[in-house]
């Protein structure tokens, strides 16, 4: 049994195999919503092999097929049996072949061939939501390339985690260099080790840009001991970072931050980049600021007045993969969500792809300075988002949730500062530069993550 699929990107052929070809490729079109972790990508898409690890300790090893090649225009992966833990591989036969034609100077089509014994409506959600990956991250490519943006080395600290894996993958799909910023030992000469406390002289050597990720989770129930951990992951190792940066004649400092700088509960104030910070004591909005604060600290320094300095106030980062989605999910799955407490309150989100997009504007867009609310423009009321998720998933939302349930998870101040803040925060910044959103709206973005939608990209 086989099943074609094909569609046009705004690229050419060139380039799209070249995209193909770069280490993060695998990882960017990894649906989220499958259970499968990447252990391993392959080197080379003419006789390489990758790695995937599934539930129940099963892997699935595919290798690439030398006689499928054909530069620029074709490669094929299959399936293959590697000892007795990847037995699904060899019960399950699979060969993929992806072929790319040129549709006049600067579209390609992309045909994804696959043979195997998989109804194809196990296969199409798989698919679509690869073709509008590929499509979003060649057109962010490409708005870059045409502002001018050539090769960069960038620094990455917190580069494993949800945000910094997504991100790095992007970067190195994008003919960009990363050096990967690590706590511990290197390993290979694209990671460095890094001390927060006392980072070496030469860490950023070579680099012409530093995206700084690194903290502790703000999850967790509020004692004294994690709220230290919050606060001391992020101050001082940003300020000695930034300083270090300075002194490396780094241009751009790109810097994580939150909305959580507005406070917990604005009510129905809209808050922009111009909005001050609550005017009673907050914990997280007061951590927030002295974190922005510390990545600006060098700014009057004569080695810094060339770095431009960007806070990436973040709203709630939508993924399966991570975050809240990804606990949220399996409760709604189970018909066992609703909405928290009143449902009134405001949620502003933001689509993990939109993110990344967001970081990569801030390293080439030279206008981007200070704060930059990272927020979809369609922030929706707590009950509404519950709404959305159950019908994406097609489940009831009936069961809502008492403020005491946050509570008992994250402490009275927790529940308050997380689970029931209500921020209704606009993206000014990105909306007055014309910054496109691959998903403004919450349905759409909820239906690609979870793989709800079998709408290919158009042609």
């Amino acid at each position: 049994m086989a099943i074609e699929r094909s569609f046009v990107v705004y690229s050419p052929v060139d380039e799209v195999f070249t995209w193909f070809s770069r280490p993060g490729a695998f990882q960017r079109l990894a649906p989220p919503f499958q259970p499968a972790t990447i252990k391993r990508e392959s080197a080379s898409l003419k006789d390489g092999t990758a790695e995937l690890a599934l539930p129940g300790g099963m892997r699935w090893v595919s290798r690439h097929d030398p006689a499928g090649f054909a530069e620029g225009r074709r490669f094929v992966d299959e399936s293959v049996s590697a000892g007795a833990r990847s037995a699904l591989a060899g019960r399950v036969p699979w060969r993929h072949t992806h072929e790319f034609e040129a549709v006049g100077e600067d579209r390609t089509r992309v045909i994804d061939r696959i043979e195997t014994p998989v109804p194809a409506r196990f296969l199409d959600s798989m698919l679509t939501y690869r073709h509008r990956q590929l499509a979003g991250d060649l057109a962010a490519h490409r708005r870059a390339a045409d502002a001018g943006l050539g090769r960069l080395t960038v620094a990455v600290s917190g580069a494993s985690g949800l945000v910094g894996s997504a991100l790095t993958a992007f970067l190195t799909t994008g003919g960009h260099r990363v050096i990967r910023l690590v706590r511990g030992e290197p390993n290979g000469p694209d990671e460095r080790r890094w001390d927060t406390a006392a980072p070496a002289s030469d860490l950023l050597d070579g680099c012409d840009a530093v995206v700084h990720l690194a903290g502790a989770s703000i999850a967790g129930r509020f004692t004294t001991e994690h709220k230290r951990a919050i606060r001391d992951s992020r101050i001082e190792p940003t300020r000695k970072l930034a300083e270090l940066a300075a002194a490396s004649g780094i241009s751009t400092f790109v810097c994580a931050s939150a909305i959580g700088f507005y406070g917990a509960d604005r009510g129905e104030e809209m808050l922009t980049e111009d909005s001050d910070g609550p005017d009673e004591a907050d914990f997280l909005a007061d951590v927030v600021a002295d974190w922005e604060a510390a990545a600006h600290s060098v700014a009057d320094r004569t080695d810094a007045r060339q770095m431009r300095v960007v806070n990436i106030r973040t709203g709630i980062v939508q993924s399966p993969a991570g975050g809240t989605l990804a606990l949220l999910k399996p409760l709604f799955a189970a018909g066992l969500g609703g909405r928290l407490g009143h449902g009134q309150q405001w949620t502003s989100w933001i689509g993990l792809d939109d993110l990344v997009d967001v970081y990569h504007r801030a390293l080439w867009d030279a206008d981007l300075t200070g704060p930059v609310n990272a927020t979809a423009p369609g922030a929706v009321r707590n009950a509404e988002y519950t709404r959305v998720l159950a019908h994406v998933l097609r489940r009831p939302a009936l069961v809502p949730v008492p403020r005491l349930g946050p509570a008992l998870i994250l402490g009275e101040e927790g529940a308050d500062e997380l689970a029931m803040a209500c921020q209704h925060v606009a993206p000014l910044t990105l909306r007055e530069a014309g910054h496109p959103f691959r998903h403004p709206d919450l349905e759409p973005a909820l239906r690609h993550l979870l793989g709800r939608t079998s709408n290919p990209v158009d042609d």
